[in-house]
This record gives C-alpha cells, structure tokens and sequence, in this order.
C-alpha cells in the first residue's frame, strides 16, 4: 500500500539541483501529467472537517465559556472543508527555499542594503529572532513560487484545532491524518520558542508574563485565537494578559498593563515600525529593551518589506551581495521575478500587467493587492504614486470541494509557519477571488497533507484500487 503522510515539522530539506539558467522564475516544473497531489485534490473527497470533531475539540481547548459561539460569529469561514495534498518534492522544495534565503538575510551586505531603506527603528537589534514568520507559496504542476513572507502570520493555534478535527472514511487516507502528539508537540514548540525569545534578548531568570498586544484585540478577527494562545501560556505556568498597545505603561525600568508586568510582548500590530501615536509607549519599551518585543520592526524590514523580493529575485543583486551560486539558483528557480514600480518602468509594466500581481510594500492581508488583468487606470494611478511591487504571475492550485459541483473549485495557497529558519507546520488557505480571503463558504485553513515522492508524481502511480472507498480517488494506471 502507498505510504501517504502530513508534512514534517522541522528539519529543512536539501536544496534541489539548480535550474537551467533560461528558465523562468514561475515555470519550474514540467506540465506533463497531473501528479499525484493534483489528482487528489481534483478527486480525493473522502478525508475532510468533522463537524462533531470540530466541536469536540473547541469545546476541549474552550478558554472560556461562550468560546465556541463567539468563533463561529467572529470566523464563520476559518476553517476549509477539505484537506489539501501537496507532494514530497514540493514540501522539500520550500523547506529548502526558506533555509536560502534565511542564509542570504542573514549576509551583511543584505542587512546593509535593506536598512538602509528602512525606518530607524529597524536598526535596533534587540536581539530576539522573532516568532511565527509566515512564508507563502504557490503551488501546482506548473511550478512553486513565493508570493510574500510574512512577520506577524496569524492562525496558528486554530490550525492545531483543525488538526484535531479531521474524518476520513478509509484506512488510506486515515493514515494521513496527524496524530494527537504531533499536534501536542507543535503547541509544546511555541511554547519554547517563546521562553527561546526570552532568552535571545538576553535574559537570564525565567520568562514569567506576556502580554499578547494588537489595536482594540478584542475587535480583531483572529480575537477567538488570541484567547486560545492565552490559554496556552497559562497552561505552561506562564502569567498572559491581551491587551492594546494604549494600555501599556513604563514604570521602573519595566513595560506595565495596570499593576501587571510583562516580560515579554507578542506583537500583533500591523504598525511594524510602531508609528502610530497609540504605539509610542511599545516603541519606547522596544528601544530601552524594557520587555522582549516579538516579531519587532528589525525582522520586519529585513524579511516582510516586499521590496526585498526584488533583491532576492534578481540575479545580479544576489551576485553583488555575496549570496552562493547555489543559494542563487534557489531563489531564482522559486522566488518570481520582483520589481519595484517607479516612473521610469512604469509604461512597460503597464502593458505586461496581464502578467503581473501589484502590492505594496508593507502590504499584509491581501490589501490593497491587485491582479494586473483587473486594474482600472484609477487604481494605477495610485500604484505609479509610489510604494508598490509588480511579481511575477504565479497561478494558486485548486481543490474541488464537491465531485458532484464544478463551482466548488477553489484556489490556494500554503503558508509554513517558520522559526529561525525551521518549518513549525504547513497549512493551506482555501479561497475565491483574486486573493486569499476568510469569506468563502467551504474555505479558510485547511491541512496538508504530503504525496510521497517525486516519482509517484511524474508518473502518476495508482493507489491502491480501494482507497478513498472508490469515491473517484484512484490515480490513473500508468500505461
């Protein structure tokens, strides 16, 4: 029988042999037959959400009473119907992906080069690496691309919930699904990786508190999961408090919320530099390392601001910033082409925009993130006015969600949750329309689930002729 297995969650994998020099950045794999990770996701419908499971597992890791009415109000759509299966060589290609360009951040010709565009904030080095980057790709039988990387990437803790909650109806595809350890391991890791935090800037007693920080938090959507973090802290004897950045105080040399003191900030601000007059008092704590701030602006610049995907995809500028000959067919090979929008490029990138995706250099969430097929000369205007990225073209996969109802194809993408350049977990975000988006009936996160080998995915193997209980999963036989 066919192994099938969820992605590992650490060790990175061995980069893959390096491209031909003519290939495009968005063309890395060939489109012969669809492999095997297309075929389940266009077939495979026997593995998905368990309602009942769903439930049981909220109402086991509930913080609180009314928890699991106040997801459902908060985030009808964060969790997919179905599962998304992606290939072996797939999930080493990004492991891989993210050690190069960990390796190429960390050159100090890059530091130089991108500090020196950003705010003084980001100067500072606190120490700390910071928590929870979020990489996100595109994948498909067409190739793999990064599309952005992100600081503050939200939905961990309800992964894990959703990890609790999958059904299948066959003992092949049951053998996908995560155990209750690997889930238990996985918040045992944040964990860690907090107290790590701690001691990265340089503290030497335990870790005792932390504040969890975002503008008016409980309004926010992913509120449900800031009190599931809480309860998490709490549970590994650690004091957690939510709270907005205007509560905070400095007192004595330490960072304060009313008498409680924290030791360290779980930053959720989508104010990376800590601009806005309601962060000033975080600002200042940060500069003082008065409290451990994690993720913080430093790891913003030199890992989130988009204009670092120009760098990191041209190969010149990797040349010029010492980056190995190996780390750069990497990049090229994974990373699609990124320029920056200026007056002088601005006519040619207006006609290839068909070809294009826009978005601004401290964009998060999809906003104001364009498709070029859909731009108006309105919102052109606004892109030339400066700020904003033009990438490369790199089409999300599909999941049929229903055999039986070809509008239930959704598109997707993966997001690793990465710590200091190692996989944390790997989730896919269902959706509709030019972006990811949590608005989509039958999308939201969903789980990955890994296909085993390149091999299985050129050739289209079978699996075993009774998987899936005959439901339409069966890959075809090769002839």
């Amino acid at each position: 029988m066919t192994e099938l297995r969820p992605p590992e969650m650490a060790p990175a994998a061995k980069a893959a042999p390096p491209p031909d020099a003519t290939s495009p950045a968005s063309a890395t794999a060939s489109a012969s037959l669809p492999s095997a990770s297309e075929r389940l996701n266009a077939e495979c419908f026997c593995v998905g959400l368990d309602d009942d499971a769903l439930r049981a597992a909220i109402d086991a890791a509930s913080p609180r009473p009314g928890f699991l009415p106040l997801l459902q109000e908060r985030c009808p759509y964060a969790f997919a119907a179905r599962p998304v299966f992606v290939s072996a060589q797939q999930v080493a290609a990004m492991a891989a992906l993210v050690n190069a360009i960990e390796a190429v951040v960390a050159l100090p010709a890059y530091q130089d080069e991108v500090l020196s565009r950003a705010p003084a904030i980001a100067h500072h080095q606190p120490g700390a690496s910071g928590v929870f980057f979020g990489y996100d790709f595109h994948v498909g039988n067409n190739g793999m691309g990064l599309i952005e990387i992100n600081t503050n990437a939200g939905g961990a803790m309800l992964n894990a919930l959703l990890a609790r909650a999958q059904r299948a109806c066959c003992a092949t595809v049951r053998d996908l699904l995560p155990v209750a350890a690997t889930v238990e391991a996985f918040e045992a890791g944040i964990v860690s990786m907090f107290r790590n935090e701690w001691t990265l800037g340089g503290k030497t007693r335990p870790l005792r508190s932390i504040a969890i920080v975002d503008e008016n938090p409980e309004a926010q959507y992913l509120y449900p999961e800031f009190l599931l973090f809480k309860q998490l802290f709490e549970a590994n004897g650690l004091r957690a408090i939510i709270a907005a950045p205007e509560t905070l105080r400095l007192r004595d040399g330490g960072l304060y919320s009313d008498a409680e003191a924290i030791d360290l900030v779980y930053n959720r601000l989508t104010d990376f530099y800590f601009e806005a007059p309601a962060s000033s008092i975080l600002r200042e704590a940060y500069l003082r390392d008065a409290a451990v701030v994690t993720p913080h602006p430093r790891a913003h610049a030199l890992h989130a601001d988009k204009r670092n995907l120009a760098l990191l995809s041209d190969p010149e500028q990797l040349r010029r910033l010492g980056a190995p000959e190996a780390t750069q067919a990497l990049l090229l090979e994974h990373i699609p082409r990124t320029e920056v929008v200026t007056a002088a490029n601005a006519d040619r990138l207006w006609r290839e925009r068909k070809r294009l995706f826009f978005k601004p250099f401290a964009g998060f969430g999809s906003r104001a993130a364009y498709r070029g097929d859909k731009l108006t000369q309105r919102v052109w205007q606004d892109i030339t006015a400066g700020g904003y990225i033009a990438q490369a073209l790199v089409a999300p996969g599909e999941r049929m969600l229903s055999e039986h109802d070809a509008a239930q194809a959704l598109k997707f993408d993966l997001r690793e949750y990465v710590y200091a350049a190692q996989v944390q977990w790997t989730t896919a975000r269902l959706y509709q329309g030019q972006t990811t988006n949590f608005r989509t009936p039958g999308g939201g996160f969903a789980p990955v689930y890994e296909t085993p080998d390149a091999g299985m995915d050129a050739m289209g193997t079978a699996l075993p002729p009774d998987a899936c209980c005959g439901m339409g999963c069966t890959l075809p036989e090769v002839a």
